[in-house]
């Protein structure tokens, strides 16, 4: 018979072992094994030693939860075990955090709760459940959050909670929530059918669309982040990330109806929005949403790839999409070129552009202006109205919801087609006249995109205006065979600006730069240098900024991390003309925490070269803290040197200088205004004025003449004047300079530095410049937004401005 002395030495015994988390140590565990196996009187006396320690206070709060644990572990299936009230406070603060190491065994404080009859909270249960995803086949762990069956879904997202709430929920809830694999199965799919027709197919769409709509919104309570843990309360729960997979399979088992192809559309963008640290929120919930729309049969479901098709750049679930598009055009007969034309609906537009709906005695205008639709009212007597009749909204809400629903869509579908026109000049795409008419000029939607752009036919530069094409003398264009899009980088000067006087005399505004578009011509060091171009080398970017726009821009980029690893430059591949682009980047600064993320992703880049080779060369890589790049050369191919500038055809080359002169525009630090003290020990104070007040880039540059025409227009046009690289701006306390590459300010006197952020309380709003000849170009408008603030400098209230325009 064991004494007591001798229990109460091997529970010092098992302590020694256990503390420190050592719970999933063999030895531990075979020991918590053999404690388990005593008899009840000798466990409940190491318990009480164990639990003797606690008491006392004497150890650190990490190793007073572990002697909680501890007791837990070594008296299971015992009931009164002591420090009840503190173990229940140890399951509140494990409650708060997104998941716990399975080593940890918290668990085991659970089962003493349910052992002791008590109910787990629901995010008690939601930690549990979450950890066990994650828990490498820790049985206990796994076999516990299998037994915790209520909820059906994990609290703290508002989607589940109201779901939860309904009273539909609990059989369809339950199903999807075994969505566990890439795709339904046969037997899933029957399975979710019958679920289907028990409940009715409306009741089954109505409730989930309802779900969906709240996917992606604030938790419902915020978790504790850990010291390097990812944003998890940006994240979606990976439990309930399952049943959201499941619910978009449902959908796809549905009838057709534009609402759930909608639905569907926002779960991928919303499964893909980034969260830091962690990169995309659950990508797997947005490629099930993809393959549901691929499984729908019509026009909406093929318009909406199409459509995710020009926005999504992750790569994975951008192959599935892809894959979705090829399908349908191999099916079809037809290119995926063709499919994406064909798959962009009308909206119900029965004009180009608008249409006209009669709900009771009230007329609805829904109408497209520039990148936007609009809708506008006139009531029984005729007379425009701006808000929604009264009568409207109590005889027909439903078409009013759908109409509403519409102008989002439009506007969606708007953004989309002119991302990908505007891609279409390195696509060397060109139409035959009847089908382009037909997709394009005359295409309900896409002809208020088109029908603002050049085009050539059969060589002839054309423009629509007074309802048909016509040519800059005037003369109208009816048919011919071929047409391309019209660039300017191969026509004369002269026929450049024609076109732009014939842009502002239509007061045409074009959805992206085209007649306006910068042309990059080779210059005598770029001829220098022969096979590489050091015209955007030594800039510092912001690096997630650079990331996302590379990628809308079809660039394929890795972000740096600074671990010891390589990687790739960013890469443009130009299939169609058998090449591919590199922008030599690294990252900037071997400061942790200062230079880089929490995560440890740098947040600047250094910018090098530009190259280009032979799509299907080898990778150049380098080491993601800086170096050389090398070319990898395996499986006995030779090195591939850089192709000659000069055999490079003048639109690539100026297409692909573009892209790289818009990621250092939008994403140098020298154009952030709060920067004029350096940056992080004032390192890039020299790179920030030079940038910041330097010479002109060529997309300023194209600022500088579009202003020379615009200013005199201007309400402020007697106080401001074009000079050099500075838009000069006289104010009644000050005469101020914008620069016209950064829009950076400079005051009188003696060229102080001013500092205004655009959005901020003192430069709020779009400025009244009326017409612009082109959308998209944000300096552009901080340049026209602080004219306009400061030739009124005396009006200013924000005090943040104030505070400057006085010392």
């Amino acid at each position: 018979m064991t004494t007591r002395h001798e229990v109460e030495a091997e529970a010092v015994e098992l302590l020694g072992k256990a503390l420190g988390g050592r719970f999933g140590h063999p030895e531990v565990k075979e020991q918590l094994a053999r404690v388990q196996a005593r008899p009840e009187a000798d466990r409940r006396r190491m318990i009480e030693v164990v639990a003797d320690r606690y008491r006392r206070e004497t150890d650190t709060e990490k190793v007073q939860w572990q002697l909680l644990t501890l007791i837990a572990i070594a008296g299971r299936g015992l009931d009164a075990l002591p420090l009840a009230q503190e173990r229940i406070a140890r399951l509140d603060a494990v409650s708060r955090t997104h998941t716990y190491w399975y080593g940890d065994r918290h668990e085991a404080l659970a089962e003493a709760e349910l052992a002791a009859g008590h109910a787990l909270s629901p995010a008690v249960i939601a930690t549990i459940r979450r950890s066990a995803m994650s828990a490498y086949g820790e049985r206990v762990l796994t076999d516990l959050a299998g037994r915790l069956t209520e909820p059906v879904l994990n609290v703290g997202e508002e989607w589940a909670e109201r779901a939860m709430a309904d009273d539909r929920s609990r059989e369809l809830l339950g199903y999807a929530l075994t969505a566990t694999a890439a795709k339904p199965s046969a037997k899933w799919e029957k399975g979710g059918r019958a679920v289907i027709e028990a409940l009715g197919a409306d009741t089954v769409r109505e409730a989930v669309l309802s779900w969906l709509a709240l996917v992606g919104r604030p938790r419902t309570f915020e978790l504790e982040r850990g010291q390097y843990e990812p944003d998890v309360n940006s994240a979606f729960d990976p439990y309930n990330a399952n049943a959201l997979r499941g619910l978009a399979w449902l959908l796809s088992f549905l009838p057709p109806h534009p609402a759930t192809v909608r639905a569907l559309g926002a779960l991928v963008e919303s499964s893909l929005r980034k969260a830091a640290g962690l990169g995309p929120r659950n990508p797997k919930v947005a490629n099930a949403a993809v393959n549901s729309l691929a499984r729908m049969e019509g026009e909406a479901a093929l318009a909406e790839l199409a459509r995710l098709g020009t926005r999504v750049t992750y790569k994975g679930t951008a192959k599935l999409i892809d894959a979705a598009l090829e399908t349908r055009a191999a099916a079809l007969g037809l290119s995926r070129e063709e499919i994406e034309e064909l798959a962009v609906p009308a909206y119900g537009l029965t004009g180009v552009g608008r249409v006209e709906y009669r709900l009771g005695e009230v007329e609805a205008l829904l109408e497209v202006r520039g990148n936007r639709a609009v809708l506008s009212w006139r009531n029984a007597a005729g007379k425009a109205v701006k808000s929604v009749p009264a009568a409207v909204r109590r005889e027909h809400a439903e078409e009013l919801k759908e109409l509403k629903a519409a102008v989002k869509d439009i506007d969606k579908t708007l953004s989309a087609q002119a991302e990908r026109l505007d891609r279409q000049f390195l696509a060397r795409r060109s139409w035959s006249y009847g089908p382009w008419r037909e997709r394009y000029l005359d295409h309900p939607l896409v002809g208020t995109v088109a029908r603002r752009l050049l085009w050539t036919v059969d060589g002839t530069a054309v423009g629509f205006a007074d309802g048909e094409l016509r040519t800059l003398a005037g003369d109208a264009v009816t048919e011919g065979a071929d047409v391309e899009l019209w660039h300017p980088v191969d026509r004369e000067p002269a026929e450049v600006v024609a076109w732009r006087e014939w842009l502002e005399r239509h007061a045409v505004t074009q959805p992206f730069k085209q007649a306006h578009r910068e042309v990059y011509l080779l210059t005598d060091a770029e001829r220098r240098t022969g096979n590489y171009s050091n015209r955007f080398a030594a800039h510092f970017l912001r690096q997630h900024q650079f990331h996302s726009l590379a990628s809308v821009r079809g660039w394929r980029n890795k972000l740096r991390l600074c671990v010891d690893d390589s990687a790739p430059p960013a890469v443009r591949e130009l299939p169609q003309w058998g090449l591919r682009a590199e922008y030599w980047i690294e990252g900037e600064g071997e400061d942790y925490g200062v230079d880089t993320t929490e995560a440890g992703t740098y947040l600047r880049l250094r910018t090098d070269q530009v190259r280009f080779y032979p799509i299907d060369a080898p990778e150049n890589r380098a080491g993601t803290y800086g170096g050389e790049y090398t070319m990898w050369v395996r499986d006995g191919r030779d090195r591939v040197e850089p192709l000659p500038l000069t055999g490079i055809p003048a639109l690539v080359l100026s297409e692909v200088l573009r892209d790289v002169d818009l990621f250092v525009g939008v994403a140098s630090v020298g154009n952030d205004p709060t920067w004029s003290d350096g940056g992080p020990e004032g390192r890039f104070r020299d790179y920030w004025t030079s940038y910041g007040f330097g010479e002109l880039n060529q997309s300023a540059e194209t600022r500088r003449v579009l202003l020379e025409r615009l200013v005199p227009r201007l309400a402020i046009a007697d106080r401001c004047t074009v000079q050099g690289r500075f838009l000069h701006v006289r104010g009644e306390l000050h005469t101020y300079k914008i620069h016209l590459g950064s829009g950076n300010i400079l005051m009188t006197p003696g060229d102080q530095y001013l500092c205004i952020v655009p959005g901020g309380s003192g430069a709020s709003g779009a400025p009244e410049t009326g017409y612009l000849p082109f959308e998209g170009d944000r300096t552009l408008a901080v340049v026209l937004s602080k004219a306009m603030l400061l030739a009124k400098d005396t009006e200013i209230t924000d005090p943040t401005i104030t505070s400057q325009l006085r010392r």
